[in-house]
């Protein structure tokens, strides 16, 4: 743990009583419990019974349900990290309520298939997660930091290296491969960036202008991220993607945004990435290279004890919750008038 006298240049502010808290932090780690579980027996994930993963989550949920301040506030000024789909898989409905941390809605969305005909656009409802009150944040970058100083030459219009098959809505990127794979200056590749592939990511995306980002089992990867770091122009092709800290930063002056519609029409995508000049594309290097910091976890310091970054992802999300909290106390202030028994329905699913 970072000293005290260590502890500069972070927005949020540590205290040691709940009534003087804006936001309470849940310090558990949902996704190793999740990940540990998947390891040891992945057979009863989805149960209770012999579920280690389960017992950790009844664990916390329990004993935080017998706090004041959860009581106070029906756990609404709650911060909890879910960066996993699959994280608190049992108790997701009574944690609804906190602030999520999550790297997208991916696994939490559902679509209203009743409402779905060809006349309409699928309505996505807002059972557990919402921007209101919850916070997408960063997926940890796997390759290294590309200063702007150290860009070169790069000869390959378009790269990705990933799953060619997935689920969901990453069914678009199986559509994508078998319409880019032969175009000139693309390089599709099988496969991920890790202890084998790390290396050829690296040279992949640092010698190619554009990056393709398309869907795969969630809207989002940190794929894009590696991108950002690799000053390798993000092209994202997912429709329902949500994004870290929008209204902070402007994806739209480093990155390529193209509808699935558009994507999957022959031969439309390269000559769409082809008409970007040189000078357009150095811009949203430029502007990439601004961002970079926003996007990295770790401060430079051994172990991570030291000050933590003003500008990096740890003081941008907390930023973030900042913003939410008008919102989240109107919230816990309506609660508390209701008469008991009373329950309001949501009135809108706001994006």
């Amino acid at each position: 743990m970072t000293p005290g006298k260590l502890k500069v240049g972070s927005f949020a502010k540590r205290v040691f009583s709940a009534e003087e808290a804006d936001v309470i932090f849940v310090p558990f780690f949902a996704t190793l419990s999740a990940e540990m579980q998947l390891i040891v027996n992945k057979g009863v994930f989805r149960k209770k019974a012999g579920n280690e993963d389960y017992e950790r989550q009844r664990m916390v949920v329990d004993f935080l349900k017998q706090t004041e301040a959860w009581k106070r506030s029906g756990g609404r000024d709650h911060v909890f990290v879910i960066t996993d789909p699959v994280a608190m898989w049992h108790v997701k409905a009574e944690v609804a309520p906190a602030i999520l941390l999550v790297v997208d809605f991916g696994g939490w969305y559902k679509l209203d298939s009743k409402a779905f005909n060809e006349s309409s656009s699928d309505m996505i409802h807002h059972t557990q997660v919402s921007l209101l009150k919850d916070v997408i944040v960063p997926y940890t970058h796997l390759l290294p930091c590309l200063p702007l100083s150290e860009n070169q030459k790069r000869e390959t219009l378009l790269y990705f290296k990933g799953a060619k098959h997935r689920h969901r809505g990453g069914l678009v990127r199986e559509k994508l491969w078998d319409l880019l794979i032969n175009e000139p200056r693309v390089v599709m590749e099988e496969g991920f960036p890790n202890a084998t592939g790390k290396e050829q990511s690296i040279k992949g995306m640092r010698t190619s202008e554009f990056c393709l980002h398309p869907a795969g089992d969630t809207p989002t990867s940190c794929r894009l991220f590696d991108a950002i770091q690799s000053l390798c122009i993000p092209v994202i092709v997912s429709d329902n993607i949500e994004l870290p800290f929008e209204g902070m930063v402007d994806y739209s002056e480093f990155s390529v945004f193209v509808a699935v519609s558009d994507a999957l029409q022959p031969s439309w995508l390269v000559n769409h990435l082809r008409s970007y000049s040189s000078k357009q594309k150095d811009r949203f290097r430029h502007n990439m290279a601004l961002v970079q910091p926003i996007f990295e976890y770790e401060n430079g310091q051994p172990g991570g004890i030291g000050p933590i970054s003003p500008n990096g992802a740890i003081n941008y999300i907390w930023r973030k919750v900042h913003q939410k909290l008008p919102m989240i106390k109107e919230a816990i202030i309506r609660e508390k008038r209701k008469p008991p028994g009373v329950s309001v329905p949501l009135r809108c699913h706001c994006t």
